[in-house]
């Protein structure tokens, strides 16, 4: 009977209480008081998932621009995983992928691009975001209802606050030192005889000096061999005008001397005509 009297305190307390964690104080024949520590509620799993980074989700400026961090999901145990992220910013931040599942032993790596904004150092980040996980029944297909129908119990959860960290003013050297020694690596691609020239992220004075040196040796000799060019070409152009020049003097030479001994022939006649006549007479008269 007494059993009974405490069991229906117990669920008394139970319904009134709710999810709370207290001491029950329970009278026993003897009159001995006896604490008994219990909990209302089951406590929820713990997460399957091993996330890299485990809390923080680190965006590292200048926020001019999107800057994309990114998240693994490993899956250590030997179940399939179906894994949804959650935000409280959405407009805030793109994520690919925001759900999926993960096989057993298998890595997802997310990636969590941040939206350009007007950053102010003052202000505290309040953007947090939630890995909901569930293990995943024999034939999943439908997404949609597999969290829609998912009991609280057999969801796991991990949360992450968000980090915004300003470059350090040696990430800004080696980003312009690195923007620096961009163009000469491009340079040395396009030009073999440029190869030789050691080309590193961080150039000194002395190294891009030698490099302009070489550049301006190298635009010399294009001059010189364009100009060595440019005078063969002429020579050419001479040399083959001067054959032509000597075959039309020799042709007007031979010309001339058509002409000479065309103009000399009316002549000749002549002469040899005189002396027949002269021949004949001269018998005649003899």
């Amino acid at each position: 009977m007494l059993a009974l009297t405490a069991q229906s305190a117990f669920d008394s307390v139970v319904a009134a209480t709710g999810s709370r964690i207290f001491h029950l104080l329970v009278t026993l024949p003897d009159t001995e008081i006896k604490c008994i520590p219990f909990s209302l509620k089951m406590s929820k799993l713990d997460q399957i998932l091993v996330l890299d980074p485990p809390v923080d989700l680190k965006f590292k400026g200048p926020f001019t621009d999107v800057v994309t961090t990114n998240l693994k999901l490993k899956n250590p145990s030997d179940r399939r995983v179906c894994f949804k992220v959650k935000t409280t910013a959405p407009r805030r931040y793109c994520v690919r992928p925001n759900s999926g599942v993960i096989d057993p032993g298998a890595t997802v790596i997310i990636s969590v691009m941040l939206q350009p904004f007007d950053y102010d150092p003052n202000e505290k980040s309040k953007h947090k975001f939630m890995v909901q996980t569930i293990f995943a029944p024999p034939n999943v297909s439908d997404m949609d209802s597999l969290w829609k129908d998912a009991k609280p119990d057999d969801l796991m959860d991990s949360k992450l606050r968000c980090v915004f960290e300003l470059p350090s003013e040696n990430d800004k050297m080696n980003d312009v030192e690195a923007t620096k020694a961009a163009p000469v690596m491009n340079s040395a691609k396009a030009d073999p005889s440029s190869a030789s020239v050691p080309v590193t992220a961080s150039l000194d004075e002395s190294e891009m000096k030698k490099v302009l040196e070489k550049c301006k040796r190298l635009q010399a000799e294009m001059n010189k061999l364009a100009e060595e060019n440019r005078q063969l070409k002429d020579e050419g152009i001479r040399m083959r005008k001067v054959p032509r020049s000597d075959h039309m003097t020799s042709n007007s030479t031979s010309l001339l001397g058509r002409e000479s001994s065309t103009a000399s022939l009316p002549s000749l006649l002549v002469v040899i005509a005189a002396i027949f006549i002269g021949f004949f007479l001269g018998k005649f008269i003899l």
